[in-house]
């Protein structure tokens, strides 16, 4: 509960597995997320282009959404060492020249909402959720939660929380579509439902304010996208659902965290955008994942030694690592403190050439050349 606490807090009150051989210091709590996180492949998505608009109502059953396929099944937020959820969950995406349209179909026996507010707090509802960061450099990027009342909460965030990131909640989305259909009966705890289903239009001109890429995408591009959703444990009380006293949600995704924090972009996964005809383009595994797995072991291990120590360490030989050079790597881990904190640098080779790819202490990853 403390992650939800924390984004609750943060939006109101601001307004591959790589790892290096390590030492002898004790884990912190940094380096404990990331011995959760660092086995977890993120997934992937092909999402391809439709040349029709798509009616926003909620139903899923128009052709355009018949060509897409279906994501894998929801799991735990912390990966397979958790339960599987108790219903299921499936999403899906395709895109136009407008609009970038997210569909999810969520299988529930009760549906129930309360908040009616814009921007209330959404996920105190059973919620769908939505997280966007289009460069994948863990910062500037977008959350979208609904309910099933239709009722939306968007914000943005220039970090995560982790590293003192502040929640915009007066961001907000014009020209935003949403819908919700429900099989079965809204807030009528007197029947077994089937299920309730989201249908979200964003506009593409919102996502590029902060996007730092072109958008809409070009052939090809990956963007780090995933999906949450929270789920409450109910009782009835005079026929009126209410959240069961003394237990924490179920957060179920379609990508695994590894940990309980859906604000850790670097574990979110990876839609594909094409142009071309559904079913002829593969999802392309991203090509940078040497370099980032790399470097986000050298900073969960910085982190920690900055908790144990209270200061960032000045050299790389300060974290103990046996050595820095592992295969793939075009040279040894490039690794200088900076005013506030360090930075450091690996450099791998795509497709013959030399990508430089750098990772700052607030966790802020991306290709400097």
């Amino acid at each position: 509960m403390a992650s939800r606490l924390q984004h609750c807090l943060g939006a109101y009150s601001a307004g591959v597995a790589l790892l290096l051989s390590v030492g002898p210091i004790a884990l912190a709590d940094s380096e404990s997320d990331w011995a959760k996180m660092k086995s977890i492949t993120p997934r992937g998505y092909v999402c391809h282009w439709m040349d029709q608009p798509v009616v926003v109502d909620g139903r899923l059953d128009e052709k355009q959404w018949s060509k897409a396929a279906w994501t894998q099944e929801f799991q735990d937020i912390e990966g397979q060492r958790k339960a599987k959820p108790r219903f299921s969950t499936r999403a899906k995406m395709i895109w136009n020249d407008k609009y970038f349209y997210i569909g999810a179909v969520l299988n529930e026996p009760h549906v129930w909402g309360k908040l009616t507010k814009h921007d209330a707090v959404i996920f105190h509802d059973n919620d769908f959720e939505v997280f966007i960061d289009p460069d994948g450099d863990n910062h500037n990027y977008y959350e979208f939660e609904i309910n099933a009342l239709n009722t939306g909460w968007d914000l943005m965030l220039n970090r995560p929380y982790k590293n003192g990131g502040k929640a915009d909640n007066s961001w907000e989305i014009p020209g935003l579509k949403t819908a919700i259909h429900v099989v079965g009966t809204l807030n009528d705890s007197t029947d077994t439902d089937r299920s309730w289903s989201v249908e979200i239009a964003i506009p593409w001109t919102v996502l590029a304010q902060h996007a730092g890429r072109p958008t809409p995408p070009t052939e090809g591009d990956q963007w780090r996208v995933n999906f949450s959703r929270v789920e409450w444990r109910h009782d009835l009380k005079d026929g009126v659902y209410v959240k069961r006293p003394g237990l924490r949600e179920d957060n179920w995704v379609w990508s695994p965290q590894g940990i309980v924090d859906m604000h850790r972009p670097e574990r979110w996964g990876y839609v594909q955008f094409s142009r071309r005809p559904p079913g002829s383009v593969a999802y392309a595994p991203d090509p940078s994942s040497l370099a980032r797995e790399t470097l986000l072991a050298v900073y969960h291990r910085a982190k920690a030694f900055h908790q144990k120590n209270k200061r960032w360490p000045a050299h790389l030989r300060q974290l103990d690592f046996a050595a820095n050079q592992r295969p793939g790597l075009e040279q040894p881990i490039q690794f200088e403190p900076v005013a506030d904190g360090f930075q450091a640098d690996a450099l791998i080779r795509v497709k013959g050439q030399q990508q430089r790819y750098r990772i700052r202490h607030d966790s802020k990853l991306w290709r400097i050349r």
